[in-house]
């Protein structure tokens, strides 16, 4: 594998996104669990106030630049070009993947009614492939029962969206109780695929502005949307050693 881009600690994935899909695919039919992290400058920002976040991350199979503050902060920290590598935009690789091999797939997290109305439309795009989840409300008496389930299942991938940080940190923990090849912490992900969350149309992506039009949609989020600035300031810094 190409080696590893180092930003602010976090060693972020050189691989193309073609690159990556080959390599996620080829996991998926393997028998070793892997953890898979889609990191933006929040997941980089929080690892920097959680020293046990951020061993986790340099811990995990793969990290891949989600947001396209990480592609600048890469190009300006190391004089690199990677690309963009989105949890949204590789799974419908992976579901074709999916759909091909007649593997299972589990989904965790999200409301109960998006859980369930994602199952029923992945279950129409791909129907060869075997869905299954349940939502991401439950309390940690519940969470034997739950790896039980997924035990039980045996997807070839594990999409959690708890949220960011939670999502990720349930995974590792996890990780070998489950055995599942593929593992990823996917945020809103379930949320687009159940309808009840419209992603920023391809003008907006094409553009950069993906996470202007989340805000604009979605107001509550201009508090973790302050990390940005930030980030951008300490990657300014330490490029210039000030």
């Amino acid at each position: 594998m190409k080696s590893a881009v180092n930003i602010l600690g976090v060693p972020f994935s050189s691989l193309s996104f073609d690159e990556t899909i080959a390599l996620i695919r080829d996991w998926m039919g393997g028998s070793e669990p892997r953890q898979i992290v889609t990191a933006n400058p929040e997941i980089v920002m929080l690892a920097r106030r959680d020293p046990d976040f951020l061993k986790l991350l340099q811990q995990a199979d793969l990290v891949t630049p989600d947001g396209i503050g990480i592609v600048y902060a890469a190009k300006i920290l190391e004089k690199a070009s990677v690309d963009r590598v989105t949890g949204i935009d590789i799974l419908p690789f992976l579901f074709e993947t999916a759909n091909q091999s007649k593997w299972p797939v589990y989904l965790l997290g999200a409301s109960p009614e998006s859980n369930r109305r994602a199952i029923e439309n992945l279950s129409r795009l791909y129907p060869n492939a075997l869905f299954k989840g349940r939502d991401g409300f439950f309390s940690d008496q519940e969470i034997p029962s739950i790896l039980e389930e997924i035990r039980s299942f045996t997807p070839r991938l594990l999409l959690v969206g708890l949220g960011l940080g939670k999502q990720e940190k349930f995974i590792a923990r996890y990780l070998k109780q489950l055995h599942v090849p593929v593992s990823i912490g996917v945020g809103g992900c379930i949320d687009i695929y159940a309808g009840t969350v419209r992603r920023a149309p391809l003008v907006w992506r094409k553009l950069q502005l993906e996470w202007l039009y989340r805000l604009l949609k979605q107001p509550s989020r201009w508090r973790r949307q302050l990390v940005l600035p930030h980030f951008a300031w300490i990657v300014i810094r330490k490029r210039l050693r000030l």
